[in-house]
């Protein structure tokens, strides 16, 4: 008989199951509140030390069945380019989605992120010189000497930028830094609302913490690096959410009041418990001339809380706001002044969303989803540039989107905007049809079935698999 003791990790509900295996290979679990519980249990009673080991990253059964064998090429690349000697480590960082607070992390708002089961993974091993050496799957090898922690102007823009600064940023937190080798591949959809630069920053910042500081750097700290990396290095105006949702992992609320100190706060919720999936649909918009309609909002926003003396909206008075109304339209224009509404409603949205999940009222919550893309496309208007009206694919998606689930489920603009992807969430009896229409307007493969993730950035501890491929 095999026992086992363990926390589910397939939702945030985290279940703590008591599980065993007799001699016949029979599995009894006890403690689930669903099905998945078994299934989770079932598959840690039966599995090899690696895929018990990425389970929780990847969630679904579908998708970790893909896992070994993409751990296995990025091994043997990494070994053919930086040679057999030496043990590797492996990392991943996940992907995002912005769940609710469509651009208020910048002004200090308050938004509902999760960490989602697309990952970007590095073969790892560190270096006694200070030189980073980093190649991504698809792209030209980074060099990075590590000597050097301020910014480099000709780095603006490159992936460079982002490993300096990430380094740069922790060195200044007091942390340590080295160099190391890397061999890193990417299932986060470039461009597509799902935060794959913050996910590759999050990932460096693992690395470092793993490497040389014992994995002790926490996750908000990483966060914060990343952000710095972005801002300062990379010269990408951005919030925080994009890198505390890759790093802290799971489906959780961030207040950013006090941005120095944002509070993190986890959320008891599991969408599959409530019938429904959450889609990511890639309309394959480009975002190559889309930074000054990125750079706008933040800027807009900012124009109206100058109106009043402050740096953001966050410390704006609502009241005094539409008092003023008349003066501020006068100063800044009317588009900084529909952001400025779109923020006010949209940071209380946050909580009502938050409330409705923990209440376990589903649908409560799907009205605040709706409630935000409506107030995404009108007030905020980041679903299109204005600059190209030609190039609304994020609007077709959503047509198409209302007309599949007629009322039911919800959809909305995802992430940034402007081009890129949108956030659906669907009722199961509806889900195939749904990825049939999105596919078939868009392109086979657009409509993408995710689910959250437990887990933030993390070194994957296991020997299993790199053991197996030294001795092939």
């Amino acid at each position: 008989m095999t026992e086992l003791m363990m926390t589910c990790q397939v939702c945030p509900r985290g279940c703590y199951l008591q599980a065993a295996k007799d001699t016949g290979g029979h599995v009894s679990v006890e403690g689930n509140d669903c099905e998945r519980g078994v299934l989770f249990a079932t598959a840690q009673l039966t599995s090899d030390p690696f895929t018990t080991a990425v389970r929780p990253l990847y969630v679904d059964e579908s998708a970790l069945a893909k896992q070994p064998e993409r751990y296995r090429h990025a091994i043997a690349m990494f070994r053919q380019l930086y040679g057999e000697e030496g043990d590797v480590q492996l990392y991943s960082a996940p992907g995002r989605s912005e769940v609710g607070g469509n651009h208020t992390d910048h002004q200090h708002g308050k938004v509902l992120a999760c960490s989602l089961n697309l990952d970007v993974i590095a073969v790892v091993r560190p270096r006694e010189d200070g030189f980073v050496r980093l190649k991504s799957e698809g792209y030209p090898e980074d060099r990075v000497d590590l000597s050097q922690l301020d910014p480099v102007p000709e780095e603006e823009g490159t992936s460079q930028a982002l490993i300096r600064g990430v380094a740069g940023a922790l060195a200044a937190a007091g942390y340590a830094v080295g160099g190391f080798d890397a061999y890193t591949t990417s299932d986060v959809l470039q461009g597509s609302g799902m935060s794959s630069s913050a996910a590759f920053e999050v990932l460096v910042g693992t690395i470092l913490s793993g490497l040389y500081n014992d994995g002790a750097i926490p996750p908000v700290t990483v966060a914060k690096a990343s952000q710095i990396a972005e801002n300062r290095y990379f010269g990408k105006p951005s919030g925080l959410l994009d890198q505390m949702a890759c790093s802290v992992g799971n489906l959780v609320t961030i207040d950013f009041k006090d941005p120095a100190e944002p509070v993190v706060r986890q959320v008891d919720a599991d969408f599959g418990a409530f019938g429904h999936s959450l889609c990511i649909v890639d309309t394959h918009g480009s975002h190559a001339d889309l930074t000054p309609d990125y750079a706008a909002v933040p800027a807009e926003m900012k124009q109206v809380a100058a109106f009043f003396g402050k740096e953001v909206l966050r410390d704006v008075d609502e009241e005094a706001f539409y008092e003023k109304l008349p003066e501020v339209r006068a100063q800044v224009g009317d588009r900084p002044v529909l952001r400025a509404i779109h923020f006010f409603e949209e940071n209380r949205r946050v909580d009502r969303e938050v409330a409705a999940l923990e209440a376990g009222d589903f649908e409560a919550f799907l009205n605040e989803v709706r409630a935000s893309g409506n107030s995404s496309y009108k007030f905020l208007q980041n679903v299109y540039s204005p600059a190209h009206p030609e190039r609304q694919g994020v609007s077709l998606a959503l047509a198409l989107s209302e007309k599949v689930l007629k009322g039911r489920g919800a959809s909305r603009v995802h992430g940034g905007g402007f081009a890129g992807t949108i956030q659906a969430f669907v009722p199961n009896d509806l889900v195939e049809e749904y990825r049939e229409t999105l596919d078939a307007a868009l392109g086979e493969g657009s409509c993408h079935i995710l689910f959250v993730r437990g887990v933030g950035g993390t070194k994957i501890e296991t020997n299993d698999l790199t053991e197996k491929e030294e001795r092939t």
